[in-house]
C-alpha cells in the first residue's frame, strides 16, 4: 500500500461550503474511490492560507487524482468547481507533495 499527499487551494469564503458538501458526499463517489483502492482518505484545511492538505492510503497503481476520465468525478469536480481554484477541465489545482518523513 502506498500513500500520498497533495495539496489544494479553496477560494477565499467557502470553507463553510467545501464542509458541507464533503460531509454529504456522493455515495458513488465514495463507492468509486473505494472500489479503486483508495482508502484512509483525510482533508485539512489551512485557515491561514486557505490550503487544503490531503492525505491517502491507496491499494493499487493510481489515487484519486488519477480518476479524471472517470464520468463521476468530472460531474464532482463541475460541482465543485466555484469554490476551488481549478484547471480549465474542473479539475482542482493540486499539487503532489513528496513524503520526506514517516514514522510508524
Amino acid at each position: 500500500m502506498k500513500r500520498e499527499a497533495f495539496k489544494m487551494y479553496l477560494k477565499p469564503g467557502c470553507e463553510a461550503e467545501y464542509e458541507k458538501r464533503h460531509a454529504e458526499i456522493w455515495p458513488e463517489l465514495q463507492q468509486l474511490l473505494s472500489a479503486n483502492g483508495v482508502c484512509d482518505y483525510s482533508i485539512f484545511w489551512d485557515k491561514e492560507t486557505n490550503l487544503l492538505f490531503a492525505c491517502q492510503k491507496v491499494n493499487g497503481e493510481g489515487g484519486s487524482q488519477d480518476m479524471g476520465d472517470n464520468p463521476i468525478v468530472q460531474r464532482w469536480w463541475e460541482y465543485m468547481a466555484d469554490i476551488m481554484e481549478t484547471n480549465p477541465d474542473n479539475s482542482p489545482v493540486s499539487i503532489p507533495l513528496q513524503e520526506v518523513f514517516r514514522m510508524e
